[in-house]
């Protein structure tokens, strides 16, 4: 694990304007994976020892952190993100918090991963940002409860060591644990405010669950499903087309600008694991005016394979879920859309079940991942 572009003390007080104007951000590279705390996978914030000035759920909540200046609340400032009040010392004698003194909160994840980096931001907190903060990560399985973590039984293994951060930033740090986790513990020493959490990763799925379901979608994130490229990402990223549920605006797709060649638009996506693959969904909710005018999916069978076209370019029509059943299964690793001549959609889902060789490629994953 190491910081990337860290960044420590504080901010200046807010000067009026964009609050944005002086904020302290990087270019990480491990943003490139799924936030595997994100809401719309299940993601939580179970517990918190303290959220006297604002919320522990605002950590996970989408989007950057808000500041309204004068949004004063009978608490104090109302800030978005997880504030905690001052820690004291034990007497006049010593008023200042020990060196141990911090404050914590538990996080679930909402899928079960192998965490590539996180960021903690600091977001608007100027300087009322902790000092500095850890992370641990745990796998436990099952749904267990605040107390079951923090029990003497769970193994909590550091991802990010005690390290200073500063204020109203981006605090970037990659991970380099080969495990799969399950919870995190988030630290902030002593005390102060943190305004979102993001952790990066790949899905790693329990095959248990995946072998008992049989015929499932083989491309969703929840899954194991990944996006590895696209050809535009201009409106939204297309990684919102493998996300769980139905899309509910336009922006929860895929959308990309408009062209003026005579190209067409893309993604290529990586199975969970070699897959049979018999039905398949393109839906276009929200998109009306700006919805791909035709599709087609091609499946691939290996790093190296040939990419077969299983779905010819066919019409859609906007905001509408179009359902297909492959004449044949198709059986691969990797899935390519394409639509004509640009446009969106909202999501896919690749319906079938893991091949012979595929569920046994994903039980020997788990186990070396500690699972």
């Amino acid at each position: 694990m190491t910081a990337i572009e860290s960044f420590t003390g504080d901010a200046n007080p807010y000067p009026g304007g964009d609050p944005y104007a002086d904020y302290r951000t990087a270019d990480f590279p491990f943003t490139q994976y799924a936030d595997l705390a994100d809401r719309r996978l299940g993601a939580s914030v179970v517990a918190a020892n303290d959220e006297f000035f604002a919320q522990r759920e605002n950590l996970l909540v989408p989007g950057r952190a808000e500041f309204v200046p004068e949004h004063f609340g009978h608490k104090g400032k109302v800030m978005d993100g997880w504030e905690t009040r001052r820690r004291r010392g034990a007497s006049a004698d010593h008023p200042w918090p020990t060196a141990e003194d911090h404050d914590w909160a538990l996080i679930r994840l909402g899928a079960p991963g192998v965490i590539r980096g996180i960021v903690v931001d600091t977001a608007h907190f100027r300087g009322n940002y902790p000092q500095a903060v850890s992370v641990e990560g745990a796998s436990v399985e099952g749904s267990p409860s605040p107390e079951d973590l923090l029990s003497g039984d769970v193994k909590w293994t550091t991802l990010v060591p005690r390290t200073r951060v500063g204020g109203h930033a981006a605090n970037g740090f990659e991970v380099a644990v080969e495990q799969r986790f399950t919870h995190l513990r988030l630290n902030q020493h002593p005390d102060g405010g943190i305004a979102r959490l993001r952790v990066y990763g790949e899905v790693a799925p329990d095959p248990a669950w995946l072998a008992a379901l049989g015929t499932f979608d083989v491309v969703a994130l929840e899954n194991g499903g990944r996006v590895e490229d696209a050809s535009d990402r201009f409106y939204s990223p297309p990684a919102h087309t493998i996300q769980p549920g139905r899309s509910r605006k336009m922006d929860d797709g895929w959308e990309t600008r408009r062209r003026r060649d005579r190209g067409n638009d893309w993604i290529r996506y990586g199975l969970v694991a070699r897959s049979e693959i018999r039905a398949v969904e393109i839906d276009t909710a929200y998109l009306k005016g700006n919805s791909a005018g035709w599709a087609s999916l091609s499946v691939r069978d290996g790093e190296d394979g040939d990419w077969v076209e299983v779905l010819p370019p066919t019409r859609l029509q906007p905001d509408t879920n179009h359902r297909f059943v492959l004449p044949a299964p198709a059986v691969g690793t990797h899935a390519r859309v394409d639509i004509y001549p640009d446009g969106g959609i909202s999501r896919l889902r690749l319906h079938g079940s893991l091949t012979q060789t595929g569920a046994a490629w994903l039980e020997a994953r788990h186990r070396e991942l500690g699972g």
